[in-house]
Formats: structure tokens, C-alpha cells, sequence
């Protein structure tokens, strides 16, 4: 009997931790999708709930001359903020994510998305996203962004 309700509280406890696990994958992944719609759309509002204030963003690619390069956007909140606003209803960005590769630990998240980018239909670019995301008192903020970009070799996410 002793083993029994030991075994029938290991698999209460497993249960929960499982459930947690997956409201909170749930909830880093709905504030990916609520960042990019915010700023395919234009809807600062969404975007200023999907970033913390101090986000940084940076973007690694390969030039022509095969040099490796990493570039660090200033004031990425202000500079997200403001391009948003400019975004016209005829504009046609889209970001298409292959997955998401979630990983929580307490208030911090990881997050690797694959994606390829469009814009107006025609494929532009395509990489890996990189996501740090901060629980700032129950709402998952990204506070880290970091993407690569190619036109080739995009086997992954196409």
C-alpha cells in the first residue's frame, strides 16, 4: 500500500511539473508571436507589451567578401517603437518560424526560432532567431534579440 500512494504521489508531483512546464513554453511562445505581430502590424501597443525597455538587438551575417559581421542596433526600444508607427496596412512584412526551441529557468527564457523573412511575398531573407525573455512579474518581455540572416542555405526553415 506504502508503494502505491508513494507511486501515486511521484506521478501527482510529475503531472504538475509537466502542466507548469507547458503553461510556461505556452506563454514565452505566445509573447514571440504577439512581438511580431505588433511589429508586422504596427500595433505599438502589443509591441510594448511583448519588449522589456532595455532591449538589446544584434544581427550576424556573412558579407560578399566573406567577412563575418555583427551589428548591434542603438535604442532598440525606440527604434522598434517608431517603425512600428511608420507601418502602412499596405506594407507586407512577414516572418515565417519553422519552431520554437523553448527553454525556461525560473524568469528567464530561451528561445530559438528559425524563420525565413518576406516581404511584399518575395522571400528576402531567411536565419535563426536567438531570444532572451525576462518574467517581468508575469509577463514575458523579450530583453534579448539576436537573429542571423543568409539568402542561401536555408534548408532548415524552408
Amino acid at each position: 500500500m506504502k508503494k502505491i500512494i508513494a507511486l501515486m504521489l511521484l506521478l501527482s508531483i510529475t503531472i504538475t511539473s509537466y502542466a507548469q512546464k507547458n503553461n510556461q513554453d505556452k506563454a514565452v511562445k505566445t509573447a514571440i508571436e504577439n512581438f511580431f505581430k505588433g511589429f508586422h502590424k504596427g500595433d505599438t501597443i502589443l509591441l510594448k507589451k511583448t519588449i522589456h525597455k532595455n532591449i538589446i538587438a544584434q544581427t550576424t551575417f556573412t558579407t560578399k567578401k566573406g567577412d563575418k559581421v555583427l551589428r548591434t542596433t542603438k535604442e532598440v526600444y525606440k527604434t522598434l517603437l517608431n517603425f512600428a508607427k511608420k507601418v502602412k496596412p499596405t506594407d507586407d512584412y512577414n516572418e515565417k518560424i519553422g519552431s520554437y526551441t523553448i527553454h525556461v529557468d525560473g524568469n528567464l527564457a530561451s528561445v530559438w526560432t528559425p524563420y525565413e523573412f518576406y516581404n511584399k511575398g518575395k522571400f528576402s531573407h531567411c536565419g535563426v532567431n536567438s531570444f532572451q525573455l525576462f518574467n517581468n512579474n508575469g509577463n514575458w518581455e523579450i530583453m534579448y534579440l539576436v537573429d542571423t540572416r543568409r539568402r542561401t542555405n536555408c534548408s532548415t526553415t524552408r
